[in-house]
């Protein structure tokens, strides 16, 4: 008799978790179905189930990234316009707590994303939604005066993005010249610098 519904998920979401521990202690180049099935206790039989290869898990992987993204506390703005678009995008950033770990699955999922087109192109549609919610802080930046108006609003979404993976990628690098702080202080230049944009 197969499992009741209820229980199938149930292991669904064991499986997820323990899939997630295994990103956040070895990254994707440490993720195996060898690797989960310890995390889980279980035999790598029960995750066949599941994933009948690698790539299945790390698609699966992505996915479990993505939701935590997704689902995970954000800061919460003090107001609309430009001081929302600083706060997503300090959302970005390894700051403190658990982001840097975050930001190192992130940067680890670029490689597998890269090597196989399909998972690329999920892992870009999942960046354009990222940009999507930037630009409509650009939007509302730009109606308040705060921003040029006359910039294409997806544009300035996309320099704001890649400013911001950039900063991971060197705080993830060298944490010690990366603190907290600086990465403050290149974000606020950098919003200074679209607000003078001509």
């Amino acid at each position: 008799m197969p499992p009741a519904r209820g229980d199938h998920e149930a292991r669904r979401r064991d499986v997820s978790e323990a899939v997630w521990r295994v990103l956040a202690r070895h990254g994707f180049g440490g993720l195996t179905l060898r690797a989960v099935a310890t995390e889980m206790d279980a035999s790598t039989g029960l995750l066949v189930h599941y994933f009948p290869n690698k790539r299945a898990l790390v698609a699966h992987a992505l996915g479990v990234l993505f939701e935590r993204t997704e689902t995970r506390d954000r800061l919460e703005p003090p107001a609309a316009g430009l001081a929302a678009l600083r706060t997503g995008l300090c959302d970005i950033l390894p700051l403190t707590g658990d982001e840097p770990a975050m930001s190192r699955i992130w940067v680890g999922s670029w490689d597998v994303a890269l090597s196989d087109p399909e998972l690329g192109a999920e892992q870009a549609r999942r960046y354009a939604l990222s940009r999507d919610r930037l630009r409509v802080h650009v939007e509302a930046a730009q109606l308040r005066g705060e921003l040029p108006a006359g910039k294409d609003p997806d544009a300035v979404a996309a320099a704001a993005q890649s400013f911001a993976l950039g900063v991971v990628v060197q705080a993830l690098l060298d944490p010690a010249a990366f603190p907290e702080e600086r990465q403050l202080a290149l974000l606020d230049d950098f919003l200074a610098g679209l607000a003078c944009a001509p």
